[in-house]
């Protein structure tokens, strides 16, 4: 099916006590393979999972103030992830952290993120806030893509970096700097037309769109020893043009936005 890379998510994919195994299972085919984490469990994996074949960490973090990580989390815990991140890049991972930017949140914080990179091979994604079931999304909530990168580079020298094929982030650099930022702009300027990621979700369903409504079993087939060629090619054929068939994400949409959205939170389909 030409897939070449592979990111287990969640949910929290470190909550699994066997989740090395399962990367080194993975690490057996000949893909990419990465991890989404909130990174509060890594430091009880990381050397198993760089042992296993792990080549690649995505790392939720939208603050450095431990009071708002408390706040955005409804959780404690900044100080250990933070260790856990720093663990991350001395272990030789290529380490992406991933933050959703929202107005009035943490739009603040931004400049301090790009700072990240001054001395370390990281890379921050800044993600434009996006609906889903549960999140309390509004469109005045979303710091866009424009604001983004006019802030930044009213602050630093940044050059735009060359991005890769169907990539999902636009990518960015401050001259001179190791690390890299890029921006997920789902919401000011969606990237439908190249994006080529399908999602299987944790109870053996495909879905074809971080957005998709619609979604197909593969589980329930394979157990009973099916072909699945059929069901995974037709649902690849039935996504829909932009956004899983949604509205654009503009002001006077966004009832309709609302409306429209799948019952499932974000935690259950897989950033």
């Amino acid at each position: 099916y030409g897939i070449t890379k592979v990111r287990l998510t969640g949910g929290e994919p470190l909550m699994r006590r066997d989740v090395a195994e399962i990367v080194g299972d993975l690490a057996k085919l000949p893909v990419k393979l990465g991890l989404s984490t909130n990174a509060m469990r890594l430091h009880l994996f990381l050397d198993r999972l760089v042992a296993a074949g792990l080549k690649s960490v995505n790392i939720s973090l939208d603050t450095f103030d431990a009071e708002r990580f408390r706040q955005i989390a409804r959780r404690e815990g900044f100080d250990q992830v933070w260790a856990n991140i720093q663990a991350a890049v001395d272990s030789g991972l290529r380490v992406k952290l991933n933050t959703v930017v929202m107005r009035g949140v943490n739009e603040d914080e931004l400049l301090r993120f790009v700072e990240l990179t001054r001395d370390r091979n990281v890379h921050v994604r800044f993600i434009e806030f996006m609906p889903f079931a549960g999140n309390h999304w509004g469109r005045d909530k979303v710091y866009t893509y424009a604001e983004m990168l006019g802030r930044i580079g009213s602050a630093f020298p940044i050059e735009k970096l060359d991005d890769e094929p169907n990539s999902t982030a636009k990518a960015w650099r401050v001259k001179g700097w190791p690390g890299t930022f890029a921006v997920i702009s789902t919401v000011t300027e969606p990237f439908c037309g190249s994006c080529d990621r399908l999602r299987l979700t944790a109870e053996g369903k495909m879905r074809n769109c971080l957005f998709a409504r619609e979604e197909t079993d593969l589980l329930t087939p394979l157990r009973k020893g099916e072909d699945l060629d059929a069901l995974i090619r037709a649902n690849v054929l039935a996504k829909h043009e932009m956004l899983g068939g949604l509205p654009r994400f503009q002001p006077d949409k966004q009832d309709e936005v609302l409306h429209d959205l799948s019952t499932r939170p974000m935690v259950s389909i897989g950033g």
